[in-house]
């Protein structure tokens, strides 16, 4: 376990997870707003990226787990995501579809954003949200993230419009 929400465990995926990771990647709808059908070896390659960036920076995306039944209902972490010339961290989350609305993606992402200002000492983290994605940026205002700037990245399916959203770690009290 690397954090422990009311409702949630998030966790280091693993290679038993790969089911479950390819129903939030291969959900057409969940999926709207990468525009893209994974393959099933687009899934593995996922999942083995997470894997990588545990190895290396010792945080990725994270299996987030419900804390009564153990169930998947999604990935939630933090991954160092380009936006033009620089590299940003990046709280990001994924939902199965049937755990969506019900507060998981707000309450994760907020341990996850903690956790970069607690541990890992960051000073802010960001969001990168796909300019149509209005769930995405209900969460990053929940998380008091602002909006810094709107930029094209290039993703699977040709260049979108994107948002950057940031808060920064606030003051250190005492």
């Amino acid at each position: 376990m690397v954090l422990e929400t009311e409702r949630l465990v998030l966790r280091g995926m693993e290679q038993g997870d790969l089911d479950d990771l390819a129903q939030m990647l291969q959900d057409p709808q969940g999926m709207l707003a990468y525009e893209h059908d994974f393959t099933p070896e687009e899934v593995q390659d996922w999942l083995d990226r997470q894997r990588g960036r545990y190895a290396r920076y010792g945080y990725g995306l994270w299996a987030a787990c419900r804390k009564d039944s153990g169930e998947m209902v999604g990935q939630v972490g933090l991954t160092w995501q380009p936006c033009e010339e620089a590299e940003v961290l990046e709280v990001g989350y994924l939902l199965k579809r049937r755990f969506w609305h019900q507060g998981y993606a707000r309450e994760a992402a907020a341990a996850c954003r903690d956790y970069a200002f607690t541990v890992l000492g960051a000073e802010k983290v960001h969001a990168v949200i796909k300019a149509d994605n209005l769930p995405s940026i209900r969460v990053a205002r929940a998380l008091r993230m602002e909006r810094e700037r709107a930029f094209l990245t290039h993703y699977y399916s040709g260049e979108r419009l994107h948002y950057l959203y940031a808060v920064c770690r606030p003051p250190q009290e005492g």
